[in-house]
């Protein structure tokens, strides 16, 4: 389900990025680029994202990384920089969040600090609605929302914003000490 839904929106956002390219913009995120990851302190996702991050965390990472992740897990506090960041890098990159996948500037990298959605909102790529609805539609019947009339409606109303959270003002300790018990039974 989840896999899916993330599965049509980076296909949506495939298409976003191929048509501003084609405009002649130019693409400023690149690899190594962690501007988002430590400026930005209202990143939103939704409760089965939480599932999501969780079960990769705790299930699928191993090696230092691991470590590294459950300590800064443990520690972090509400406004640090996304616990998930490690070495410049997203930990959880193919769990990353809807938000993450979809946040995408044009024209020149960003300014040390510089949160482009506030500073040069054109710049940032919109998300690409027929996509991000299709991957909620697919979403919905987590939330008990599963008639597809029910989930057009939910759709449409923006029900389903109300389920989300800031992944900054978590508490990761809990899922820290999830990994520690993954840890110890297997």
């Amino acid at each position: 389900m989840l896999l899916n839904a993330y599965h049509i929106l980076d296909n949506g956002v495939a298409c976003g990025i191929e048509s501003e390219l084609k405009r002649g913009r130019k693409l400023a995120c690149e690899r190594g680029c962690t501007n988002c990851c430590i400026v930005l302190k209202d990143i939103p996702f939704y409760p089965l994202e939480i599932i999501g991050i969780s079960w990769y965390a705790a299930e699928k990472m191993s090696g230092p990384e691991r470590e590294i992740l459950k300590t800064r897990l443990k520690y972090h506090k509400k406004n640090d920089p996304c616990p998930f960041l490690i070495e410049s890098a997203c930990s959880i990159y193919l769990m990353r969040p809807m938000a993450c996948r979809q946040f995408n500037v044009f024209g020149k990298p960003c300014a040390k600090g510089e949160d482009p959605y506030y500073t040069r909102i054109e710049d940032v790529l919109p998300p690409v609605k027929k996509f991000v609805d299709q991957a909620f539609f697919i979403m919905l019947p987590f939330y008990g929302v599963e008639k597809e009339s029910d989930r057009v409606k939910a759709i449409e109303s923006g029900a389903m914003h109300k389920t989300v959270k800031v992944l900054q003002e978590c508490n990761w300790k809990l899922l820290a000490e999830r990994m520690e018990q993954f840890d110890t039974t297997a």
